[in-house]
């Protein structure tokens, strides 16, 4: 039984599941374990019906510096580089699995590379005044390949994510927030209780509508504005018919806190 400790922590209080990136030796470089360790804690925040948020953060003085390129040297010497075009397995990777639930990256350090892009994949981005921000893998001769060239620039102007993508450059916190890649930042002592209490908000809220605003934010993207207009439509519609959307109403007129079930 090996005795090394998890490369992907889980815990779940009041709503909220916390996952931890848990290789600080390694600035939490993604290999296969840590990959594998952040699928299956996706899997149980999609899972469960008591994790209504999930909270995403690194363990130590980095969020995640990206892949972990000693792993793939090893890979590459190891296998044809053309057999990963092909793949086989579950193709839902730390990149594209998706919990289904609102998902809160808490940056608290170097956010580089693959770190970057699992941030990305996050619905709700804030970090630590000490965090950076870059991907650099076209200083090394290749680029990006976990979304980042896609996601990057449909999040932000295209001009400052062509300049962070083609020159590899790092950005630091006060930047990414100025370019709205972040929405907070905090002391890095504040940044973990200022995430848990933001969670704690979204999960105080109907669980049910929080799920299908979030579904709504993600598929509208690339529809129409008159498409994207008649999906929120029936979908505001599907959700006012449940219990929690009677039980907001009625806690307000009564003047207390509404009780939500998703139901």
């Amino acid at each position: 039984m090996s005795t090394e400790p998890a490369a992907v922590l889980f815990d779940v209080a009041e709503g909220v599941a916390t996952i931890t990136l848990n290789r600080p030796e390694a600035l939490n470089a993604i290999n296969g374990e840590l990959a594998a360790g952040l699928i299956a804690a996706y899997r149980e925040v999609r899972r469960r019906d008591d994790i209504r948020v999930a909270l995403l953060t690194g363990n130590g003085r980095a969020f995640c510096a990206g892949a972990d390129l000693k792993a793939r040297v090893r890979s590459d010497a190891a296998g044809s580089p053309i057999a990963p075009l092909f793949r086989t397995e579950d193709p839902e990777g730390v990149y594209d699995f998706d919990p289904r639930k609102p998902v809160i990256a808490a940056i608290n350090g170097h956010c580089l590379g693959g770190g970057f892009e699992i941030a990305l994949t996050c619905d709700i981005l804030v970090a630590s005044e000490a965090a950076t921000f870059g991907l650099p893998e076209i200083t090394l001769g290749f680029f990006p390949g976990g979304g980042g060239p896609v996601r990057l620039p449909r999040s932000i102007p295209r001009a400052l994510a062509n300049d962070m993508l083609l020159t590899g450059e790092r950005i630091d916190a006060r930047a990414a927030l100025e370019r709205g890649i972040v929405s907070r930042l905090f002391a890095p002592d504040a940044l973990l209780p200022a995430a848990r209490a933001m969670a704690a908000r979204i999960a105080g809220n109907a669980p049910l509508a929080v799920r299908a605003m979030r579904e709504l934010i993600r598929r509208q993207e690339n529809l129409p504005h008159d498409d994207a207009m008649r999906l929120a439509g029936s979908m505001r519609w599907i959700i006012g018919l449940t219990e929690d959307a009677k039980e907001g109403p009625r806690a307000f007129a009564e003047k207390r806190q509404p009780v939500f079930k998703g139901e």
